[in-house]
Order: structure tokens, then C-alpha cells, then sequence
């Protein structure tokens, strides 16, 4: 089975690529670096196309020959609307693995017109945020009349991508958010902290505009939603200084320079850091009576648990098992996708009334 791979010379486009055989895909790897996409290409045997995403021209003649595209080159707040705007064009489903409100709040808006061409479009097939939307329905399931959501996630060992950092960098001094009464409320970033037992061991954590704002929302429709991740306490405490220079944060010239410094280190974590790596998430739901339910989730590190999750998605996208329209993750597939992922296990932790 035959999809696009966009981005595939990218940091996690490389994994999701090289793991794509294992279930049955074949990408066709694209995206504007013709050089490394070529390269790629002949390492990996699969056929290859250059493209631009501001040439709608070129970006729909290429999407007119697969049913499905798998975008990871972000960060997705600049790349995400031109490829969902050619795939409603040329009738091909979206994936991408974004982790970025703005993003999966944009998609809602193409939900009616995704449903009139007979496409899905899904935002956030990767750890953005398949354990985290699992594990939010799974709560839900749990405790039907649940009205607040606490969701925290961590990584031990491993690393970040170029791609990932990069979109940290350009969120600097944005601040966070989360979800009160229905709506999308901005915060400070790190406005709370709080100290999580993921099993593994105990982590301090503190919030921070994690995807699920906006996509456990639709998930569950728990209208009141916060996220965190793990952080050491003494960066906590100086992260709480950061309103005294968010306005230097936000110039061109912070985000550049920390750009820079980026590129010049390597294009993300080792094989050998990947793979000692673990990701961890935690979960808590609370209805107006006061009952609590608890829940957690471990699995391979974050890199590894996207290039499985979204390989997943699409195997079963082209198969034909999908639902038309703006999706999450959960929405579309059920609490136990996540337990499709190679060594993820999940577990209650508590239950208190």
C-alpha cells in the first residue's frame, strides 16, 4: 500500500520511513530538499518526489497519484494549511504528527468539506498525541460524567529533534494554555507544578499547551482540560521568571540565534539514546462529585512511538478503516490503538471517591 511521505528527510520522516516496510506500506518520500530526499530514496528503494508546499500546482499533481499523506515537516502552524488545503482538492486524507493547538483547531474548520469529498483529515498520529488522546478516552470510558481532565507526560532518556526544537524555539515566550468551561484559555507557561508518580518513578511536572487542549476536548468532551511535562525543579523555577522577558523571547533575533545553535546540533537523539528511551504518561479524571480515576501509560520513547503510531493509522486509513471528517486519534480508532504500539503497556493506578 502506497502513501506520500512528506517531510521524510526530516529527523522522524527518516524513522517513520525505514520502519515502513514492517506494515506492509510503501512511501513515496517527498519533500523541497532534493538532495537528501534523492539520497533517502536510494538508501531506502522507494520512489521519491521533489515539492514545495507553496506550489499548490505541483503540491496537487503530486497528491493526485496516492490516497493518503503523511505530513511530518513542521513546524506545522507555517506547513499544515497548504497540505490540508491541497488534499481537500485532490480528495487525499491528511495525517500529519503535529502537537500544536492552533494546528488541530484549524483542522476542525475543514471538518465539513472533508466530509463532502469522502476524506479524514487527523492531525497529531504521533506521541502528539495518540497516548495522551487514548488515555484521556479510557478515563472517560471509566468515569462518564468526569468534568476535569489532568493529563502529564515525560521522557526518560533520549532527546529532541531539530524539528521539535525548532518549534519550541518559535512558541518562546507564547505562554501556555488550557481549557476552562469549554473554552481555550491563554495562561503563563509552567503557571502550575506539581509532582506525578508514572510508575517508573516519581517526576515534577508543570503545565504547559500540549495538543490535547484542543483534541481531548473533541475526544471526550471534558470541558475542563490541563496539560503538563516533566521538567527539573530548579529550570521550574527559573521558567517562573520568564514573564519579565517574554517580550525578548518573541524577537526574530532570540528565536534565530536559538535556531541557529539548533542546526548545528545533530539532527536528534542517537539510535543507542532512542532506544534506552521511555516515554511516560499519567492521567486524572475528576467528576462534580469529587470521584477520581487514575490512569497511566509507558512505551518506547517518543520518536519510536510516532513512527509506529502514525505507520498504524495509515495502514489502517488505507485499508479502509476510517471515519470522514476532522478526527482524533481516539475518536476514529478507540482508547486501545495506543495498545497497538510495540511495548506499551497501560494500567489503573487509582481509584478514590
Amino acid at each position: 500500500m502506497q502513501f506520500l511521505l512528506y517531510g521524510a528527510n526530516g529527523y522522524t520522516g527518516r524513522l517513520i520511513a525505514s520502519l515502513a516496510e514492517k506494515y506492509g506500506l510503501q512511501p513515496i518520500l517527498a519533500g523541497r530538499n532534493e538532495n537528501e530526499i534523492r539520497l533517502l530514496a536510494d538508501q531506502l528503494k522507494y520512489p521519491c518526489r521533489i515539492m514545495d508546499l507553496n506550489n499548490n500546482e505541483q503540491l496537487r499533481k503530486v497528491l493526485q497519484e496516492t490516497p493518503l499523506v503523511l505530513h511530518a515537516a513542521g513546524p506545522f502552524h507555517r506547513t499544515a494549511k497548504p497540505m490540508m488545503e491541497a488534499c481537500l482538492q485532490t480528495n487525499t486524507h491528511y495525517l500529519d504528527i503535529t502537537g500544536e493547538i492552533p494546528v488541530f483547531e484549524m483542522a476542525k474548520l475543514y471538518h465539513n468539506a472533508a466530509v463532502k469529498t469522502g476524506i479524514m483529515i487527523m492531525p497529531g498520529v504521533g506521541f502528539d498525541v495518540v497516548p495522551t488522546d487514548c488515555l484521556s478516552l479510557f478515563l472517560k470510558n471509566i468515569l462518564p460524567d468526569a468534568d476535569q481532565l489532568t493529563l502529564a507526560f515525560a521522557s526518560v532518556g533520549g532527546g529532541l529533534s531539530h524539528g521539535t526544537a525548532i518549534t519550541m524555539a518559535e512558541s518562546l515566550g507564547e505562554g501556555s494554555a488550557a481549557r476552562i468551561n469549554g473554552k481555550i484559555i491563554r495562561t503563563a507557561l509552567g503557571h502550575k507544578g506539581m509532582w506525578v508518580d508514572f510508575g517508573a518513578k516519581k517526576l515534577f511536572v508543570m503545565s504547559i499547551p500540549w495538543g490535547d487542549i484542543s483534541t481531548a476536548y473533541h475526544t471526550t468532551g471534558i470541558k475542563n482540560i490541563e496539560t503538563f511535562t516533566g521538567i527539573a525543579p530548579y529550570l521550574y523555577k527559573l521558567l517562573k521568571l520568564q514573564p519579565l522577558f517574554n517580550w525578548a523571547l518573541k524577537t526574530s533575533t532570540i528565536r534565530n540565534y536559538l535556531k541557529k545553535k539548533i542546526n548545528q546540533r545533530p539532527a536528534g537523539p542517537s539510535d543507542e539514546a532512542r532506544l534506552k528511551g521511555k516515554s511516560l504518561v499519567w492521567g486524572e479524571v475528576q467528576n462534580l462529585a469529587g470521584k477520581i480515576m487514575q490512569a497511566r501509560l509507558s512505551g518506547p520513547d517518543g520518536y519510536t512511538l510516532t513512527a509506529h503510531s502514525s505507520l498504524i493509522i495509515t495502514q489502517k486509513v488505507l485499508s479502509g478503516y476510517f471515519r470522514q471528517g476532522y478526527q482524533t486519534p481516539a475518536s476514529a480508532y478507540g482508547a486501545d490503538l495506543i495498545l497497538e504500539v510495540p511495548g506499551v503497556t497501560r494500567e489503573i493506578i487509582e481509584q478514590a471517591s
